[in-house]
């Protein structure tokens, strides 16, 4: 029987990307069947007191985690492969780091066109009309781990975690032993984390 894995995702992290090549990866050397889901840096950090220059990126993050949570609702077969289009664009092709409302419109537009989903999609990522669902979907994730985390978080089974937090991707069975690893841990239930210092930067 296939590995449950659900994974919370904002598209805009470069953490959450790098773990999530990483299922991807799992995906060919493991018997897994992954959910994606979307969650919210911009909802995690909404009324905390933060520096400018992040908020105004967390104005920008609005846009791609509500068509995000659109597509969650209306077509979940392709959350996963909207992730990819973005992901690619925003992390691998360095157009991450915008700030302002509106601000992935154009990129939006452009991974909807890539997964052959409704251009009109587009319109609720600068309106609130999905923020009721895309906080549903974010609490969901972070009722599994509380809210002093971020993305991404990721369930193996029945057991939920904040991370792997990688900055390389591993593949092959490499990939394979690090998923074998987390599984192995998600199934003790006294065990709660692990933690070093970060001493490199995503490597996308």
């Amino acid at each position: 029987m296939a590995q449950s894995v659900t994974f919370w995702f904002d598209c805009t992290c470069p953490f959450a990307w790098l773990t999530s090549r990483w299922i991807k990866e799992v995906e060919k050397v493991r018997d897994i069947e992954v959910t994606f889901e979307p969650m919210s840096l911009s909802v995690l950090n909404e009324g905390r007191d933060l520096d400018a220059g992040y908020m105004e990126m967390m104005e920008a993050n609005w846009g791609p985690a509500r068509v995000a949570a659109k597509i969650a609702v209306e077509a979940p077969e392709k959350v996963d492969e909207f992730y990819t289009a973005m992901g690619t664009r925003i992390h691998t092709e360095g157009q991450g780091g915008k700030k302002g409302f509106g601000a992935y419109d154009a990129i939006i537009e452009q991974a909807l066109d890539d997964v052959s989903l409704p251009a009109d999609f587009a319109t609720v990522a600068n309106t609130d009309e999905m923020d009721d669902t895309l906080k549903k979907f974010h609490n969901r994730g972070i009722s599994e781990v509380g809210d002093e985390v971020g993305t991404p978080v990721v369930k193996f089974g029945h057991t939920a975690f904040f991370g792997p937090v990688i900055t390389r991707v591993p593949t092959g069975e490499e990939a394979g032993e690090l998923f074998d690893a987390s599984v192995r841990l998600a199934q003790f239930p006294y065990f709660f984390e692990l933690k070093r210092s970060r001493t490199e930067d995503p490597q996308v």
